[in-house]
């Protein structure tokens, strides 16, 4: 069991004019989690943050010393919750959450859905030009949840794994998705995995049917 630090966040001018609600504040009470997220969490596009596949972000603690002996310059900003996350733990990461994996957190239960797909808010955020490329090319990128049943939760309410439904991890799919050439086969079988996101599902089903990876800079680097 891992007892998670709990994190939410309003919208708010971010740079270029644009709203976000990446810079988050640390909750020590008790919240409601219902199903599009925790209340009081907002996201300022709903069409790539947010969502029942994407209600809670969860960030492993102990990749920011990574980051830190990565970017010494910015050593001091690398801290929990600077990626917009909502939980941060010890002890958890891609390679030990599954995909389909269903916990227990307090009164709610939920399922890990995808990998964080890194966008370019990150690289804005920490002054950084490449900083989602290196998350993704490091394979640290934590994960994303769905609520399957609301409730009180809180930091003081441990996460506690209930259901493994699939063989592939979250290491594995980033691995998949991100690092490998095209390849049908694991394509295939992560599309078989019990709880994938429908927009996982959607992107790899595109690249079945155009029979090629999809172009990501506009993610990456908020430009085509």
């Amino acid at each position: 069991m891992r007892y998670p630090e709990v994190y939410v966040g309003r919208c708010a001018p971010f740079i270029g004019g644009k709203s976000s609600a990446i810079v988050k504040r640390q909750m020590t009470d008790a919240l409601t989690l219902l199903h599009l997220g925790l209340a009081g969490d907002e996201q300022a596009e709903s069409r790539i943050h947010g969502g029942a596949d994407r209600a809670l972000c969860h960030y492993p603690c102990e990749h920011y010393d990574y980051w830190r002996q990565a970017y010494p310059q910015q050593a001091e900003r690398f801290e929990a919750a600077v990626f917009g996350e909502n939980l941060s733990t010890l002890g958890m990461d891609e390679a030990s959450v599954f995909i389909g994996d269903i916990y227990r957190w307090g009164e709610a239960l939920i399922q890990v859905t995808q990998p964080r797909s890194p966008c370019y808010k990150l690289n804005q955020m920490m002054e950084i030009g490449d900083l989602s490329l290196h998350m993704q090319q490091s394979g640290r990128c934590g994960w994303l949840y769905r609520v399957v049943a609301e409730g009180r939760v809180g930091d003081r309410c441990p996460l506690e794994l209930v259901s493994r439904n699939g063989d592939i991890s979250v290491a594995q799919c980033i691995a998949i998705v991100f690092h490998m050439p095209f390849d049908e086969a694991e394509y295939r079988r992560l599309l078989a995995c019990a709880g994938l996101s429908a927009s996982w599902c959607k992107t790899l089903q595109n690249r079945l049917l155009h029979g090629r990876i999809e172009e990501m800079n506009r993610r990456l680097y908020g430009r085509g």
